[in-house]
């Protein structure tokens, strides 16, 4: 969905209520692709320590937050012809900050790989596999929430987590 487009309120929902969550919503899908990609990715460095695995999922989550800033401000001035302010201003690290969240559950595992609860490889690819799963379950909670029945709604998980096995699997491969 378009966020510079309100979305039909349902249900008595508030329409900006609406635009603003799937806005975030859409940001959380990306960043927990891209969190995928970067995790599989540092499974496979052949020197990894917790440390600098660490820093390098954080470094990727505080680099991506400042540029989605940025491409939103840029679409905004470019779609409606005037520069961001207000308001908008103030929704865009609230739409952006899901961002910072998928960092959240690789650094829980690096943190018990560094702790020696278990292998550095082993808490990086349980990061990617609770993404992917997560996008599973973003995928048949919304074909339910739409009414989309049982099948169809497993349908679009089994889809969305496709997506994010392929994105993982791609990067394992390039390694």
């Amino acid at each position: 969905m378009d966020p510079t487009v309100a979305a039909p309120a349902t249900d008595g929902e508030d329409p900006d209520h609406v635009r603003l969550s799937a806005a975030r919503l859409k940001e959380r899908l990306y960043a927990t692709i891209t969190m995928i990609a970067v995790v599989v990715g540092l499974a496979y460095s052949a020197h990894a320590h917790p440390g600098d695995v660490a820093l390098a999922v954080a470094v990727t989550t505080l680099g991506l937050w400042p540029a989605s800033l940025v491409a939103d401000g840029q679409a905004h001035r470019v779609v409606h012809r005037r520069n961001i302010g207000g308001r908008e201003l103030l929704e865009m690290p609230y739409v952006s900050s899901p961002l910072l969240l998928s960092a959240a559950g690789p650094l829980f595992l690096i943190l018990l790989a560094a702790l020696g609860v278990m292998p550095l490889h082993t808490a990086l690819l349980t990061a990617a596999w609770v993404n992917v799963a997560s996008l599973f379950t973003r995928g048949w909670c919304g074909g339910v929430r739409r009414g989309s029945g049982l099948i169809v709604s497993l349908v679009g998980g089994i889809i969305d987590a496709a997506i994010g096995t392929a994105v993982a699997l791609v990067k394992a491969a390039g390694h």
